[in-house]
């Protein structure tokens, strides 16, 4: 990793950690890929676009976790867990994804 890309990770981190500490995890996110997506290159209206999408998947995961979750119990069950580790894996792969098409641009 060269030095400017570990610059630009510690930049990215503080920026996540304040963000966070905020209370604005999901715009955390949002910059994180802007950043890592280099999307300064695209229109301020194709931006602008591509945050609603990010945000309005944010809100369907959440909302789906909250309704799939077993109700009556203040722990998660095992039903919970297997839920959770399929969403876990369905987002490793399009991490997956998203840094082949990274690498391929660069």
């Amino acid at each position: 990793m060269s030095e400017q890309n570990k610059d630009e990770n510690k930049l990215a981190e503080e920026l996540t950690k304040a963000l966070v500490d905020a209370g604005r995890l999901v715009e955390a996110g949002w910059v994180g890929m802007r950043l890592g997506c280099k999307l300064d290159k695209t229109s301020l209206t194709q931006q602008t676009e591509m945050r609603r999408a990010f945000f309005a998947g944010a809100m369907h995961v959440f909302t789906s976790m909250m309704s799939f979750l077993e109700p009556g119990s203040n722990e998660p069950t095992e039903k919970d867990m297997d839920r959770m580790t399929q969403l876990s894996e369905e987002l490793t792969r399009f991490q997956k994804e998203l840094e082949a098409h990274i690498r391929s641009r660069n």
